[in-house]
């Protein structure tokens, strides 16, 4: 009797604009791994939330529509998460920086965690998955094979959205960015449901001194040797 193949899971936590999707969907493109942006999932709720002027912090008014979200996802020729949401593809609207401000507190929903449990332990059961969120390591995938906690300093992070906004034509202040980003530490970190926390197994990553090709390298060093690849 052949040996059932083993399917590995590899989670990526870390706050906000720490590199986590850009480097966990490169990381997977060079393993053949499934890549998972499970904020896409959170997103993609925030987003009806959004169209549909429920205030995010309004916990009843947010479940009471979860029954009418369907939220599936498939990849493109490139490998690329696609969301769709009731058979629309969201994938560019879930990236309004409106969205990402109501992401924030619908993710805090115990309600929507459990809505998205599910779907996100079903997909690391039927495939090799590096998935990155902020609670992956903790409870959405608390056997995952490797565990890696991708992190940065506030004022590195800060520094690359800077960057990122100005090449994409869309300036905005440093010290705005910074403060928003200190905030989204704060409640990611803060909140009663699935806060932002290290796995006490997890390798700690910092990138503050690195460069992309090289925060990737570590991650797939750090993959590798845990697994044995």
């Amino acid at each position: 009797m052949s040996e059932e193949k083993k399917y590995f899971a590899v989670a990526l936590d870390g706050p906000s604009g720490a590199g986590k999707s850009t480097i966990a969907r490169n990381a997977a493109k060079e393993l053949g791994f499934l890549y998972m942006d499970t904020g896409a999932l959170y997103r993609s709720v925030a987003y009806s939330v959004w169209q549909k002027g429920i205030d995010p912090k309004d916990a009843d008014a947010v479940a009471a529509l979860l029954p009418e979200l369907t939220i599936t996802m498939n990849y493109d020729e490139e490998g690329l998460q696609r969301m769709y949401l009731n058979g629309t593809d969201v994938t560019q609207e879930i990236r309004l920086p409106e969205v990402s401000n109501y992401a924030s507190q619908v993710s805090a929903i115990p309600a929507v965690r459990a809505f998205l449990l599910d779907m996100q332990r079903d997909l690391a059961a039927r495939n090799s998955v590096i998935m990155d969120g902020r609670d992956i390591g903790t409870v959405i995938l608390p056997n995952a094979d490797v565990k890696i906690f991708l992190t940065a300093s506030a004022e590195e992070r800060a520094k690359r959205r800077y960057r990122d906004l100005k090449e994409q034509g869309t300036p905005k202040d440093y010290g705005v960015i910074l403060v928003e980003i200190e905030e989204r530490d704060y409640n990611d970190s803060h909140r009663a449901a699935a806060p932002l926390k290290r796995a006490e197994d997890a390798v700690t990553l910092d990138t503050s001194g690195l460069n992309f090709e090289e925060a990737k390298e570590k991650v797939l060093q750090i993959i590798k040797e845990r697994l044995h690849l």
